[in-house]
């Protein structure tokens, strides 16, 4: 269901009064983000699906792009895409990823024109939570799936077939190790690969402030069932972005204002994180005989 399709579906389901008159992503509609199960709701994403069935649209809603691909040559081999970007938590409910998400893949997050013209672009997929504080369904939060959770037919197949995953979440300054009077705008990068982390941390860490997540074990992204390191390779990356530093992405915070107020901070993070995915694809274990 496309972007525009979702929005005329909430507005025939609660007025559209009552949508323009409330903000988006405060109060029930704000979810805290949450890197462990405790307190989720659902046992996986199927188990949502399930029980909120035809609710995709409403309170939920998917989005992936997997970019055509072909090779009828017997003699020559063709590029493939080598990494998914992903957003397990988007919407409402880790807000900020579902756009950063769009960003880092290649892609303005309004109008999904090329956002570095001339760059290759990546495949993606996300989860986001839609509900409104009208809606009296409970806030986003609920809609939390954790990562080593996630069974998604989509999301899985999409990581399986790609050497690298890069998964966005986000997490409060505190989480992150953010003492009182610090900056609290940081980034924990994470996941198996190493090699990504390296990169990560030499591209980020000339814009904006990283921390390893081996020192944040619920930020770490190391399960080997979190989807980000079920990969080809079986490793990955994970990005865990604190949430005064999604907010300085955003003019406008709130769910239907964020993917058209991007900041010149938003594309500085997104180009970073293109950098060190781009060095990653350059190394010799990136090559499929």
């Amino acid at each position: 269901m496309s972007l525009i399709n979702r929005r005329t579906v909430l507005t025939a389901a609660l007025g559209a009064a009552a949508i323009s008159s409330i903000p988006l992503v405060t109060g029930l509609g704000a979810a805290k983000a949450h890197a462990t199960s405790e307190g989720d709701v659902y046992d996986s994403n199927t188990d949502l699906y399930k029980k909120l069935s035809g609710q995709e649209g409403i309170q939920f809603s998917r989005r992936y792009r997997r970019h055509e691909l072909l090779d009828n040559e017997r003699g020559e081999r063709h590029p493939f895409h080598r990494t998914t970007i992903m957003a397990l938590h988007g919407g409402g409910i880790e807000k900020g990823t579902s756009e950063l998400c769009l960003g880092i893949a290649g892609y303005r997050p309004d109008t999904l024109a090329a956002l570095f013209p001339g760059e290759p672009v990546y495949d993606y997929w996300m989860f986001e939570g839609l509900r409104l504080p009208s809606m009296n369904l409970g806030s986003n939060r609920e809609l939390h799936v954790t990562a080593k959770h996630c069974d998604d037919h989509v999301a899985l197949s999409m990581a399986a077939s790609s050497l690298n995953v890069l998964s966005l979440h986000g997490c409060t300054a505190e989480q992150a190790g953010v003492r009182s009077g610090q900056d609290p705008k940081v980034v924990v990068v994470g996941g198996l690969n190493a090699a990504f982390k390296k990169l990560l941390h030499e591209e980020l860490g000339k814009h904006f402030k990283t921390v390893d997540g081996d020192d944040f074990p619920d930020l770490a992204g190391v399960h080997p069932e979190n989807p980000c390191n079920r990969t080809m390779l079986g490793k990955g990356g994970q990005l865990e972005l604190s949430t005064e530093l999604r907010e300085s992405f955003f003019g406008k915070d709130t769910l239907d204002g964020r993917a058209g107020s991007t900041t010149e901070a938003f594309k500085t993070f997104a180009g970073a994180c293109r950098k060190a995915i781009t060095r990653l694809e350059s190394r010799a274990d990136q090559v499929i005989l």
